[in-house]
């Protein structure tokens, strides 16, 4: 079960915000599970990182 923390990052880089490189241990750890896809410097949310969002009710805003 991924923390509180973990959503938050999901949900920052789903909104490509950026965040601090002290989270860099964090988001490896979502990339190793499958939550996060880095395609060169940018990262992504997969369709599990987005399920995650929408299951808790934090996905991202689609307007």
């Amino acid at each position: 079960m991924l923390t509180d923390d973990q959503i938050a990052t999901l949900a920052d880089i789903g909104q490509a915000i950026a965040f601090s490189p002290a989270r860099q241990d964090e988001i490896d750890g979502l990339l190793r599970e499958g939550y996060v896809a880095k395609d060169g410097d940018i990262y992504e949310l997969t369709a599990k990182g987005q399920k995650v969002l929408t299951d808790r009710g934090a996905g991202l805003n689609e307007a």
